[in-house]
């Protein structure tokens, strides 16, 4: 064959591959932009479902951005005003805190009484039978009661000092996966009673600014 020949075969050849490769990029493109929308619906599923969970009285949830911090290593990430109707029933903050294996983000339900509404771990990367009980159904702190790690947190109001081994019970061997979810929780609800009242985060029902000791 031909210089001329092995010349045109290669173009050919070279055409083909990039007819396949754009071809593939274009299936991949597709794939990516359809289960990209699956995965957001069911994020945003997920989403409104935990918000009920932590407010079943509550029929709208608005997004705000006005709520703060009480506590700089504590990141509020989105924020929603519960509302029964027209009237405010609590707030529920998602806040991302370090933890033992990276950034865990945690679910937190305000309510306008000042105490907690419930707890939802939503990512985390902690040890698995370790730091990983803290989103656990099945790890009791209080196996008697029926209480889980999370569980311990309803119903506490935000004055509390939320002390790991102190007012509230650590998760075995994960001291770091306890203490930030612990302050993860309470900043959230610092922050959420202060806008409540409109008073400066952590100026909360007698608790001085930067919390209890």
């Amino acid at each position: 064959m031909s210089k001329t020949g092995n010349f045109s075969g290669m173009i050919k050849l070279g055409l083909i591959l990039a007819c396949f490769a754009t071809a593939a990029c274009v299936m991949l493109a597709f794939v990516y932009s359809a289960t990209a929308k699956i995965i957001a619906q069911r994020q945003q599923t997920d989403l409104e479902d935990s918000l009920k969970d932590l407010f079943p009285g509550a029929d709208t949830f608005r997004e705000v951005s006005d709520i703060k911090s009480s506590d700089p290593s504590v990141s509020i990430e989105t924020q929603y005003e519960a509302l029964r109707g027209s009237e405010r029933t609590g707030a529920a903050l998602r806040v991302s805190r370090a933890s033992y294996g990276g950034p865990i983000k945690v679910l937190v339900g305000v309510g306008v009484d000042g105490k907690i509404t419930g707890v939802k771990i939503l990512e985390h990367s902690d040890t698995p039978g370790l730091g990983a009980n803290a989103e656990s159904p099945f790890y009791f702190v209080d196996r008697d009661r029926g209480i889980t790690f999370y569980g311990q947190f309803t119903g506490k109001p935000v004055k509390d000092p939320f002390e790991v081994k102190g007012d509230l019970a650590a998760i075995t061997a994960s001291t770091i996966t306890s203490s930030a979810v612990s302050a993860a929780v309470k900043a959230a609800g610092l922050g959420a009673a202060a806008w409540f009242s409109g008073t400066e985060t952590g100026a909360v029902s007698g608790v001085p600014e930067g919390g209890a000791q």
